[in-house]
């Protein structure tokens, strides 16, 4: 099948450079194609490259009779003629302010597993300033990659101020745009609204964990508002952890001009003679089926090609963080290893404090962050008495660090009070009472390896690391970087940022790990490449909880996205595991503290989780059934690949009822037997359905009956294939 497509490409693209001969306007027209998303390019008699066509694979690009406007030039540049937003601006060696990019050449790669590497060669035909422009086709999983890089050989430096991933123009009668906003505890908040003519901007100035107020993702329905299963949708998200910026640039001619990339506010670049400037990839999938298609194409594609070890089972963890804070010791701990023991858990993850001592004792956030020393007073016979002690148990031992980030009341703070991000003649700001670390300091960078490599190095049986950012930049200075390249930071300092996470999966490719920043700050496909989950928020209450993962779930698979047991909210126990057991599963809570029907409560969640639920969390498709926006009831399923399995879940977040719950992606021809399950002991199962036997067909025509109304109610449901 494979190399069938890539034939169809290859015969296409030999079609279209015939048809270009007929144009007397285009010197020649080629496409790129992965599955079903296509971009079409036609180099002009001007040299210059346009887009023709960028959407559906099977529309066929018209050749136009005349040339384009310079408002589909596919990289426009700033400064010779070009009236649209420009996607490359720079100034020249000479002074120049004006760029011009002309076609030279272009060419394919095929990759292993049946992708290809599209190569754009641009150039300005007055100056040795060059564009290499980059796609890369998934045809399997219908996702295209598009980055550049720029470079020079100009007599002397050249500065960048605009240097977007890439640029497309869609066509469309109207445009509807999905962002994902918020803050510290409401991240992922699903917005929509309605574009107009003009320039619409998503963007974040933050620096580093950059996504706390919006995730750098966006989907976009053309001709209606977005909908789950049906209607024609473009879905992109940038692999990039830092600044970034979305710009919706529509004209008079609803032309809709979409700009991504690092944003370029306060980082203006000077390229050296020689130097390669590369943008972070921005990822993009297409569908004709609405929401629902698109987030398990970005699924698909991401365990596919980025996510760590993506059949490797997320371990139920047990986190300190809710019973203890930073007021623990060893013997405190170990009692831990007994609760995790009891209800299931696989790994015992120790949170902050286990570090800093004498006077910078971590006995709150307030002192000690850069001391990754393990402190004699709490933990005197270190690591490996826990690695031990928790072993012996039956589970495994992880750590919280945050390896970027450094307390004034620190030793490091004391001796090198030179290392942190700041203004010169301003008043220091503090976030949660610590300053941020300069990675664009080489001494930075071996400080920060060191860190991670002194700890799991002469600990190898530590299993899990979950890596921290609690604050984001607001004095955006180096005491290291010259004057003249202050404005190098944000970007030099994410490029480090991404080497260290790297450098970490590399040395230490069996530590499991989950990035976290302050809730959901960091969440990007470039950063995931190094991770196997991400924290997606400290707000934890399960109700929000539905809507924090249903928004996160548009772009990120189940897999990644840890979901924990708590006391926040005022949720029941059960419903509180209910929602948990739909990501990657774990327990935040003070087990010691809990009652005996608690501790039962959960440790049959986990048993549950372990033997039914896990792998179809970790591998099935993603149905997502009734937004918690604008109803009472919410739910989801997640169905095997086979389609012989899935798991049903509801949740009841307001009084009100919702009569049926309409099923999807299961096999119209295939019989499912229904049965309730974590259903708490003394009870029996609401659902008329549960034992039964349903077709396929009627389940996603007719929907099964829910009996739940009352806030707070909730359900999970099993579907196995039966004869």
């Amino acid at each position: 099948m494979i190399r069938k497509n890539i034939g169809l490409s290859i015969l296409l693209f030999v079609c279209l450079i015939i048809q270009a001969q007929d144009s007397p306007v285009a010197k020649k027209i080629f496409s790129i194609t992965s599955g079903e998303l296509k971009l079409t390019l036609m180099v002009g008699n001007d040299d210059r490259l346009y887009q023709l066509y960028f959407g559906n694979a099977d529309i066929k690009a018209e050749i136009p009779k005349k040339l384009p406007t310079r408002e589909w030039e596919f990289l426009p540049p700033y400064g010779n003629g070009v009236v649209t937003e420009p996607a490359i601006q720079a100034t020249h060696a000479d002074g120049n302010t004006s760029t011009e990019l002309h076609y030279v050449s272009h060419k394919r790669e095929a990759l292993p597993d049946g992708l290809e590497l599209t190569t754009i060669f641009l150039k300005d035909p007055a100056y040795p300033f060059h564009v290499e422009v980059y796609l890369k086709s998934y045809p399997e999983t219908n996702v295209m990659e598009i980055w550049n890089s720029i470079s020079h050989n100009e007599d002397g430096k050249i500065t960048l101020y605009r240097y977007a991933s890439a640029s497309p123009v869609l066509k469309a009668k109207e445009y509807w745009m999905t962002q994902f906003i918020g803050n510290y505890k409401r991240e992922a908040s699903l917005s929509e609204e309605k574009l107009t003519e003009g320039m619409k901007i998503l963007d974040s100035k933050l620096g580093i964990r950059a996504t706390q107020m919006r995730i750098p993702s966006f989907m976009l329905s053309m001709n209606q508002k977005a909908e789950e299963n049906s209607g024609e949708i473009f879905g992109a998200s940038l692999s990039w952890p830092g600044s970034f910026q979305m710009a919706f640039d529509m004209d008079w001619n609803k032309n809709l001009r979409i700009l991504t990339g690092m944003n370029p506010a306060g980082a203006q670049y000077h390229l050296q003679k020689g130097e390669k400037f590369t943008t972070p990839p921005i990822v993009w999938a297409y569908s004709k089926n609405g929401k629902g298609d698109i987030s398990r194409k970005f699924h698909r594609w991401s365990t596919d090609h980025v996510i760590r070890d993506p059949q490797k089972n997320r371990p139920v963890l047990l986190n300190n963080w809710e019973a203890t804070h930073c007021d623990f010791d060893e013997k405190k701990l170990t009692s831990l290893f007994d609760g995790a023991q009891q209800v299931g858990a696989e790994l015992f993850l120790l949170d902050d404090g286990w570090f800093g001592n004498d006077e910078f004792s971590r006995d709150d956030d307030k002192r000690g962050l850069g001391d990754w020393q393990v402190s004699r007073k709490k933990l005197p016979n270190g690591f490996p008495h826990l690695v031990k002690e928790a072993n012996k148990r039956g589970i495994d031992f992880g750590i919280w660090i945050e390896p970027e980030m450094v307390n004034p009341n620190s030793e490091l703070y004391q001796q090198h009070p030179d290392w942190i991000v700041t203004q010169p003649k301003r008043e220091p700001i503090l976030g949660r009472y610590q300053e941020i670390l300069d990675l664009t300091r080489p001494e930075v960078q071996a400080f920060e390896w060191n860190v991670i490599n002194d700890i799991l190095h002469p600990n190898p049986d530590i299993a899990y690391v979950k890596w921290d950012c609690n604050r984001y930049v607001t004095q955006p200075g180096s005491n290291y970087l010259s004057p003249g390249e202050q404005s190098h930071l944000l970007i030099n300092y994410n490029r480090e940022l991404l080497k260290l996470m790297e450098r970490f999966a590399t040395n230490f490719p069996n530590v499991m790990a989950m990035i976290c920043s302050g809730g959901g700050g960091r969440v990007d496909f470039g950063s995931l490449r190094y991770f196997h989950s991400f924290w997606p928020s400290d707000n934890t209450d399960p109700i929000q909880r539905v809507k924090i993962q249903w928004g996160f779930s548009h772009f990120f698979p189940a897999s990644t996205i840890s979901s924990h047991v708590t006391r926040m909210g005022k949720a029941k126990m059960k419903f509180a595991i209910d929602v948990a057991l739909s990501g990657a599963f774990g327990v935040d809570l003070a087990l010691d503290n809990a009652t005996p029907e608690e501790r039962e409560q959960i440790a049959e969640g986990v048993r549950i989780y372990k033997s039914t639920i896990r792998n179809l969390v970790m591998s099935g498709e993603l149905y997502r059934l009734l937004s918690p926006y604008g109803n009472s009831t919410s739910s989801l399923s997640y169905v095997s690949q086979n389609k012989d399995q899935a798991i049903l879940y509801i949740y009841q977040i307001e009084d009100g009822h919702v009569p049926t719950i309409p099923l999807s992606g299961l096999a119209k021809d295939k019989n499912y037997l229904i049965r309730e399950i974590n259903i708490p002991d003394g009870t029996i199962s609401k659902f008329p359905a549960n034992g039964k036997k349903f077709s396929g067909v009627e389940l996603m025509e007719k929907g099964i009956e829910n009996p739940l109304s009352v806030k707070y109610e909730s359900a999970v449901l099993e579907l196995s294939v039966v004869n």
